[in-house]
């Protein structure tokens, strides 16, 4: 069932949101060659906690960590520990905050150092997909004109989106109805009204959209070890375009 928040609810979720916005801010600020993953989580967890928030990724169904750090190949999922970052990689990470109940949840790939033309193209695209998703996210579209944007701008530039892993309903919940695949056709799926909210994330591949799971149980890569990228904003559909509350 989709659940369409009031406005108190609303007042909620934007705090919730500006304090996983501040804390990709942070994030974004600190990540350079040499630096752990596991330094980035531990001072996530810090930030959001210090912010009034609950990170909302820990210990969920088992998961060890308060954000998603995911490296290169690594679409979603990835596990914060040892690994040192290195100049030219590229490294997608995954915010989720509870506050009052309520959850916020972002994501966005950032370059290390100097990266490739390919990674530079890479992020562009991704990140370009995820405005135009926004774009169709108004009351009376349904939800496959989002995806069906996305997918036609990522594949235009020649890189695929992965199908496995889709955008959700979010709200006390960090994952509700309905299900936003990256892909589709317009005109179908359900329809858009004023205060549903969403969390819309593209995940795109420089090349094949199949993906696997590593050992671990929970990382994400693609199959063909391509370069992968992951950014995310969590909005409320309104009477006019829709209000992103994930960005400050």
């Amino acid at each position: 069932m989709i659940v369409i928040k009031s406005d108190r609810e609303i007042v909620f979720m934007r705090e919730a949101g500006r304090i996983v916005a501040q804390t990709l801010d942070e994030l974004g600020k600190r990540i350079d060659p040499g630096v752990t993953t596991g330094e980035l989580n531990e001072f996530a967890d810090d930030f959001i906690r210090r912010a009034g928030g609950t990170p909302a990724f820990l210990n969920y169904r088992g998961f060890p960590a308060s954000i998603c750090a995911s490296v290169n190949d690594e679409v979603v999922h990835g596990i914060p520990g040892l690994r040192r970052l290195e100049n030219g990689d590229i490294i997608s990470i995954d915010v989720g905050a509870f506050y009052h109940g309520y959850c916020g949840d972002s994501a966005r790939t950032f370059p290390v150092g100097s990266v490739s033309a390919e990674a530079e193209r890479l992020l562009a695209v991704t990140k370009k997909s995820l405005e135009l998703g926004i774009e169709q996210a108004v009351s009376g579209n349904r939800i496959g004109d989002i995806g069906a944007a996305v997918q036609s701008y990522v594949e235009e530039n020649g890189f695929n989106v992965v199908r496995e892993f889709v955008g959700h309903g979010v709200g006390q919940k960090m994952h509700e109805a309905p299900q936003v695949p990256n892909f589709g056709r317009p005109g179908h799926g359900p329809r858009l009204e004023p205060g549903m909210t969403l969390a819309i994330e593209p995940m795109v591949n420089a090349g094949g959209c199949e993906v696997s799971i590593m050992p671990n149980k929970w990382t994400v890569v693609t199959k063909d070890h391509s370069l992968s990228a992951h950014f995310e904003h969590s909005l409320v559909v309104t009477g006019g375009q829709p209000e992103i509350l994930t960005r400050l």
